[in-house]
């Protein structure tokens, strides 16, 4: 037994049985180490030695939370709804209300990968932008399955198709590790190569908003993490000192790559300027942690479940099977490295992690069978990607989930991780599948 498919499905399946995605993790790692020979007490080092990859992301996430409730208590978010609100109209006026969810899912969409190549804060705008026009998406009937599609999109197409921001490294990353493993590829050619695999993607964000959830869904108006009751109105002064503080995070966040830096420098601004009162600050903090805690635990716990697969050696070994299984059937073996690929980075989480994993055997696997360089770089990027829409400890899944359930309405395997799954996964899977072929 391959100590990677069982650790993955198992995670995968108790997650589907609604356990709570921190324990899927450790009983699937604890399940992979066991399989994979490492024994309980090497498996649970392994795993809390691998907890450390994600604690600075974990606080700065935390930080971030802090700094959206910050945010709330100015009041600006209230001023945003009733604009909104009032441009909608009557309940009624149904020509209204389409185009305003027309509008807001374009928003959200633009912001969304804009985050990726132009401004690259990658899920830092969520738990600012999306908690509080929750209440506007109840107003409006919006399913929230549309706008986590509409966010995983956005957080994973322009990265894997534009050498901008994020996309620079993912194209990076992809063509070093070919390189390194005997293939010399241009990198100019990562965009012709990911065109197809990416139209796979769009595909499935038109079926997911104009298909599958274009439906009216019901939510009842509850308060959001942080939100106080008898909340005195927003005055311009708080309004101007809450743009502000938005404003310098982004900057600081896009200068110094930190999410911590970025998010205290929000904090600060709004108490300087007393737009959050000092005796408020703690409180603040705390309720912000309390609506990221999940998003934290979930990416710890991914890291050592990462560390766990990677430590059982297995990964290799799966990728050795799928060459001796395909021979020289190029269909085939395009089929098997693509899903060796979603199992990998369903696992760990990342498609960046993922991709110096099977560069390492799809390149002599992908020149054996007789794929082209481009066909070769359109495989690798695409394998790498797969999972990351979909995988449940994947922050392309778990930023979209923290803002849609900051009232408790929104279920991170049911509501995200099987819509994005179903739209993008098997998309990809097929488009990159084709451009493997024909390319």
């Amino acid at each position: 037994m391959n100590a990677v498919l069982i650790a993955v499905i198992l995670m995968l399946v108790l997650s589907l049985l609604r356990v709570h995605v921190v324990l899927a993790l450790i009983v699937g790692a604890l399940a992979g180490g066991l399989i994979g020979g490492l024994g309980v007490e090497q498996t649970i080092t392994v795993f809390s030695e691998g907890l450390g990859g994600s604690a600075t992301v974990a606080l700065s996430y935390a930080l971030l939370g802090a700094f959206a409730v910050a945010i709330a208590r100015t009041g600006l978010p209230d001023v945003m709804v009733n604009y909104v609100i009032r441009l909608v109209g009557r309940k009624n006026d149904t020509k209204k209300q389409t185009v305003s969810k027309a509008l807001i899912f374009f928003l959200i969409l633009v912001i969304s990968c804009f985050s990726q190549n132009v401004i690259p804060i990658h899920i830092a705008f969520i738990p600012i932008l999306i908690p509080p026009i929750l209440k506007l998406l109840n107003e409006l009937g919006v399913d929230r399955r549309a706008i986590a599609s509409i966010m995983t999109f956005g957080l994973t197409a322009p990265y894997i198709f534009l050498p901008y921001g994020f996309g620079s490294i993912f194209h990076g990353i992809v063509v070093d590790n070919i390189v390194e493993n005997g293939l010399t590829v241009d990198r100019a050619a990562l965009p012709y190569a990911m065109a197809i695999p990416t139209l796979g993607l769009v595909a499935g964000l038109l079926v997911a908003v104009f298909v599958s959830y274009r439906k009216k869904r019901v939510y009842e108006n509850k308060a959001v993490v942080g939100e106080r009751e008898n909340v005195q109105p927003a005055t311009k002064a708080s309004v101007i000192a809450a743009v502000v503080a938005i404003v310098v995070t982004l900057i600081i966040q896009t200068l110094t790559d930190s999410m911590i830096l970025a998010g205290l420098s929000g904090i600060i601004i709004l108490m300087v300027t007393r737009s959050l009162k000092w005796n408020e600050a703690d409180s603040v903090v705390t309720d912000g942690m309390k609506m990221m805690a999940f998003i934290g635990f979930v990416m710890l716990s991914a890291s050592g479940f990462a560390a766990v697969i990677r430590e059982t050696g297995h990964v290799d070994t799966l990728v050795e099977l799928v060459s001796v299984m395909v021979g020289e059937n190029q269909a085939i073996a395009a089929l098997f490295m693509l899903i060796v690929g979603l199992f990998i980075t369903m696992g760990i989480g990342s498609s960046f992690s993922t991709i110096p994993i099977i560069a390492t055997l799809f390149v002599p696997l992908g020149l054996a069978v007789g794929f082209s360089p481009i066909a070769i770089i359109a495989l690798i990027g695409t394998a790498g990607a797969l999972g990351d829409a979909g995988a449940p400890a994947s922050d392309s899944t778990l930023g979209p989930t923290a803002g849609l359930n900051a009232d408790g309405q929104h279920h991170h395997i049911w509501d995200t991780c099987v819509p994005t799954f179903l739209h993008f996964n098997i998309p990809l899977l097929i488009f990159g599948w084709v451009a493997a072929l024909i390319l």
